[in-house]
């Protein structure tokens, strides 16, 4: 079922349906984040800099990214092939994947039931953004056709991201003030926070990101274990079975 022309292109409608419900969350949060920014008188260009320095909003946009991609692709040239996606895809596939699984957990785990430092969080558009989105990127893994068998070094590819952004967090949140409270600091989430009762200091963020950096690498192997999972299959299903002797 999950090789056939008919599944391909109806997963495809769906990973269309998906990329555009995720741009209209992020549009809503987005529009009541700046827009409170606006009316309390609070500094807009810095207020815009923080909502897309959440890594939940990253993730996301780089899975609308991603997401558009594969239906660009699909629909262009992989509808007439039999073939799975481009390695640069199926790579970029594995990264969101993994990206948005550790956000549905962190957020679930972490951070739900604390108010976040965006302004007013719009409900439904918090649950797409951090249970629905993760969710269907999950069931992309299992059940998106096309998805390719990926080495294990591609581990090094989806961990290349989320080092970038934790250095750019604690490089950019001492040298931000916080538009909503004044103080001469501001970071995305409390257990980056070395100044947060979270944390405790530095010592605990580093405790923090070491822990979500192994969370990263294994949910990130998991996806590649998946893959290879579903490719070995499909290649035992391929090959004819030996007459019994």
């Amino acid at each position: 079922m999950l090789r056939t022309p008919a599944w391909a292109n109806t997963w495809t409608v769906l990973r269309a349906v998906a990329a555009a419900l995720i741009v209209a969350a992020i549009v809503a949060q987005a529009d009541v984040t700046i827009g409170g920014a606006i009316s309390g008188g609070r500094d807009v260009g810095t207020t815009i800099a923080n909502f897309f320095s959440f890594f939940t909003i990253l993730s996301n946009v780089l899975s609308v990214i991603v997401l558009a991609w594969a239906v660009a692709w699909f629909w262009s040239r992989g509808r007439a092939k039999t073939s799975p996606e481009p390695r640069a895809l199926g790579i970029a596939l594995a990264s969101v994947t993994t990206y948005m699984v550790i956000t549905g957990i962190v957020y679930n785990a972490l951070l739900r039931g604390i108010p976040l430092p965006q302004g007013s969080t719009v409900p439904w558009s918090n649950e797409v953004l951090h249970v629905v989105a993760p969710l269907f990127l999950l069931a992309d893994l299992f059940l998106g056709p096309r998805r390719r068998c990926l080495g294990w070094g591609a581990i090094g590819a989806v961990l290349g991201f989320p080092l970038v952004w934790v250095i750019y967090t604690m490089v950019r949140g001492p040298l931000v003030t916080n538009p909503g409270t004044g103080a001469p600091y501001w970071y995305p989430y409390p257990f980056l926070d070395p100044h947060s009762a979270t944390t405790g200091g530095y010592l605990g963020v580093v405790a923090y990101i070491a822990g979500i950096a192994v969370g990263i690498a294994v949910v990130a192997a998991v996806v590649i274990a998946v893959g290879r999972f579903r490719d070995k299959r499909h290649a035992d299903a391929r090959t004819p079975a030996r007459a019994s002797a």
